[in-house]
């Protein structure tokens, strides 16, 4: 009887383990496959909101002119940071963005209407944090990458011949033997690509919890202490009231002094206020940095840059972090090989684990459940990101979209389990013929 006892023991711990193994590879699944439909950011958006007025360039009065508008608000709004998005090539719109409404500015700089993209942000919210709270998310998301990163390392590890047989199909493959073969091929061939995804995804997944356990440590809590060697210091603050700052001046001088620089932002910090300052991004051709920051001071006097482009190498590689994960970088042709590659890393999480469940099966761990979850999780996650594009498109911007994804989510899992338990049941009732 004891036997017996431990032995169910041992059977339902060892069904637990597996379950927690596929709880992973469908995070790790549903993170690639966002990740890959993310890389069109740009381009779902004008999508999701076609009808917003674009631009091909925004004079500096204009912009000026939407800066003032939108601080025109009253006192309990005021914002502590607005973004001007300007307009670049693949998102020719210009929006400003305070800390509690977004606007789309026409070319003259009046306020054409709020900015509707809840679906483009929702892809990314659960790109960047499965829709978790953003600290603990994207710190959930940052092991994920880790995961990734040591599962490619240790695919070629394991597999000496993986580059010579990079190539070669076995003759007359067929089930669990062709899905190896495809799974190992891809892995190779996008090897290059995976690492680098998976590393930035670390890297940009445990800067904050490390950022945080760092300023704790050494900067009694002050965060932004510690990213300042990189991504520049915030300027003293007054909160004294003053006008607002001269935004076209500075995108003036940069006009003139920068011309071969792409400027992608105009931040506003503290604006109205004494100590409110100006930042211009600005992209330099052929790098991989996000940007470099160019300081001003209210009356759009230059001040000087951060060092994004030419500072510390650790400087220009945290800044290229970010465009060398989702491919912002060398136009249209760059994005399409993203995600043609990144639909392969998709497919080789997908195949991956049907693998390791086949492994399981043939030591004599039968588990029809997890089949059927793992057919649901990989169903299941394209389908409802149309469907909640389509729930988007319906409902308006209001639309509940991360509530119906998770449920409609839960629900196509469901589905998937009760239709191959029907399918197994009819088999094994089906007469012998």
């Amino acid at each position: 009887m004891t036997k017996a006892v431990e032995a169910g023991t041992v059977k339902r711990a060892l069904s637990a383990h597996a379950a927690i193994g596929l709880i992973a590879g469908a995070l790790l699944y549903l993170v690639s496959l966002t990740g890959t439909v993310a890389v069109f950011y740009a381009e779902l958006q004008r999508a999701e909101q076609p009808n917003a007025p674009e631009m091909a360039s925004i004079a500096p009065e204009a912009v000026q002119r939407g800066v003032e508008a939108m601080l025109r608000q009253p006192a309990d709004a005021l914002t502590t940071h607005l973004y001007v998005h300007l307009p670049t090539e693949d998102l020719p719109r210009t929006t400003i963005t305070t800390d509690s409404a977004a606007m789309h500015l026409t070319a003259n700089g009046d306020i054409a209407g709020p900015e509707e993209i809840a679906w483009s942000d929702f892809l990314v919210a659960l790109h960047y944090t499965l829709n978790l709270p953003s600290l603990v998310g994207i710190t959930v998301v940052g092991i994920l990458g880790v995961m990734m990163l040591a599962l490619s390392l240790s695919g070629v590890v394991a597999l000496p011949r993986i580059f010579r047989d990079a190539f070669r199909f076995r003759a007359r493959s067929s089930g669990g033997v062709a899905l190896a073969d495809w799974h190992n091929r891809l892995s190779v061939w996008t090897l290059p690509f995976g690492i680098a995804i998976a590393l930035t995804g670390a890297l940009i997944g445990l800067a904050s919890v490390t950022a945080y356990a760092i300023a704790a440590n050494d900067y009694d809590g002050d965060v932004e202490a510690v990213y300042a060697p990189i991504f520049g210091e915030e300027a003293e603050g007054d909160s004294a009231p003053a006008p607002p700052p001269d935004v076209a001046a500075a995108l003036r001088y940069m006009g003139a002094n920068h011309p071969g620089v792409e400027l992608t932002y105009a931040i506003l910090h503290d604006p109205l206020t004494r100590g409110q300052h100006v930042q211009m991004v600005g992209v330099h051709d052929r790098r991989l940095i996000f940007g470099e920051y160019y300081g001003f001071d209210a009356a759009g006097h230059f001040t000087g840059k951060t060092g994004l482009s030419d500072g510390e190498w650790g400087q220009q590689a945290a800044a290229s972090t970010y465009n060398l994960h989702f491919g912002n970088y060398g136009g249209i042709w760059v994005k399409l090989a993203y995600v043609l590659f990144g639909a392969a890393l998709t497919a080789i999480c997908a195949t991956g684990t049907y693998i390791w469940l086949g492994k399981r099966q043939r030591r004599g761990y039968r588990e029809p459940m997890l089949w059927s979850l793992w057919h649901g999780v990989v169903g299941g996650a394209p389908v409802m990101l149309m469907l909640s594009f389509a729930a988007r498109i319906a409902l308006g911007n209001a639309a509940p979209l991360t509530a119906i994804f998770w449920t409609g989510y839960a629900l196509c899992i469901a589905a998937f389990s009760i239709a191959d338990r029907m399918l197994a049941k009819r088999r094994i009732d089906a007469p012998a013929g």
